[in-house]
């Protein structure tokens, strides 16, 4: 019971988010070109049930941060980013959150997303959610204690597999 607890603690801490390089795809955008804003406004789906897709961004309206461009749906998102960024960029500079829990930094998809905690987390494929999905907290505590030793590394320069993106807009 105090292991269970004193984990749970642990995933609940704030978590290092930022201490890389942001993983930037072909697109040359952060997230793919999908707007980290709108994230937070759609309807979470339930654990084991796919989440909607990702709003694309625009190529106009964008923000650096992170070494890294965002883009935007809307001006007011962002703003919005602008007012906050660290609560709206992805959790591991954009790096599968799974990939993290087990020691390295490979690509994430931005329609393989969930919020916990208020934080942005991303994956790589439908599979990696699963896993990801078995023991969230578990897997958090994992990454965070990982993040720290492989954040140096560079960028993952791979592909993201079966994903082909329609973002950024124009």
């Amino acid at each position: 019971m105090k292991r269970f607890f004193v984990s749970t603690l642990l995933a609940l801490l704030p978590l290092t988010a930022f201490a890389g390089d942001q993983y930037v795809d072909e697109t040359g955008f952060a997230v793919s070109g999908y707007d980290v804003v709108a994230y937070f406004d759609l309807e979470q789906a339930p654990v084991g049930t796919p989440q909607a897709p990702g709003v694309p961004g625009n190529r106009s309206i964008t923000a650096d941060y992170n070494g890294a461009t965002f883009a935007f749906s809307t001006e007011t998102n962002r703003d919005e980013f602008l007012s906050d960024p660290a609560k709206y960029a992805p959790q591991f500079d954009g790096h599968c959150a799974y990939g993290v829990s087990r020691g390295g930094k490979v690509p994430a998809n931005p329609n393989l997303w969930r919020i916990v905690d208020g934080k942005l987390f991303l994956n790589i494929t439908d599979v990696v959610v699963g896993l990801w999905e078995d023991d969230i907290p578990a897997n958090i505590t994992l990454a965070n204690g990982n993040w720290n030793g492989i954040s140096e590394d560079p960028a993952s320069t791979r592909t993201i597999p079966k994903f082909s993106s329609s973002a950024p807009t124009d």
